[in-house]
């Protein structure tokens, strides 16, 4: 993201990772400028009036019109294994709908599964994402963006289409948007 909009990330960036303090700990205590924030971290700052969203993938383009999570799996266990590897992908996207709509039985489960303990964060993360959107996204536009912004910034060397002809195997995720439709 740095490099689409004309930083340097390895000359104009001193990178921080911490455990302990964790990121948004240093950002609120003005250690560091910026972090990378994941649920509930976002909200928890927010309703600390701490900060201000740069970026956010979900909504700003062109960055929420792509996929933001893929799924990867070992070559050789796919190839192996394409039950199974189905079965997976499939459990992956129909957790997806079940976060889509409604949203507040599933942010109910991961508060009871005790990944979050706000619930209120919960429901405002599952409205926040796009969810739904699985179905309308192009798995295989998605690789080629990510990898042409990898590839501009210098930190792969291989060209998007390479990585979409060598590094890809779409089947089984087409054949679930067929067979999961809304």
């Amino acid at each position: 993201m740095l490099a689409y909009i004309g930083f340097d990330p390895g000359r104009d960036v001193i990178w921080v990772t911490s455990a302990s303090p964790k990121p948004s700990e240093l950002f609120a205590d003005g250690k560091v400028d910026a972090f990378l924030g994941f649920a509930p971290e976002p909200q928890d700052l927010r309703a600390r009036h701490i900060g201000h969203v740069v970026v956010n993938s979900a909504v700003d383009r062109p960055w929420s019109q792509y996929f933001c999570c893929m799924m990867i799996g070992n070559q050789e266990f796919v190839r192996k294994y394409p039950t199974a590897t189905k079965r997976v992908l499939r459990a992956i996207l129909k957790a997806a709908d079940l976060c889509a709509t409604p949203p507040q039985p599933a942010a109910r489960r991961i508060v009871d599964g005790g990944f979050t303990p706000r619930y209120d964060y919960a429901v405002e993360t599952l409205n926040e994402l796009p969810y739904d959107k699985w179905r309308e996204y192009d798995p295989e536009d998605t690789m080629r963006f990510y990898a042409l912004r990898l590839h501009e910034a210098g930190l792969i060397k291989s060209t998007p289409q390479k990585i979409i002809v060598e590094g890809t195997d779409l089947r089984a995720f087409n054949e679930l948007k067929r067979e999961l439709k809304a």
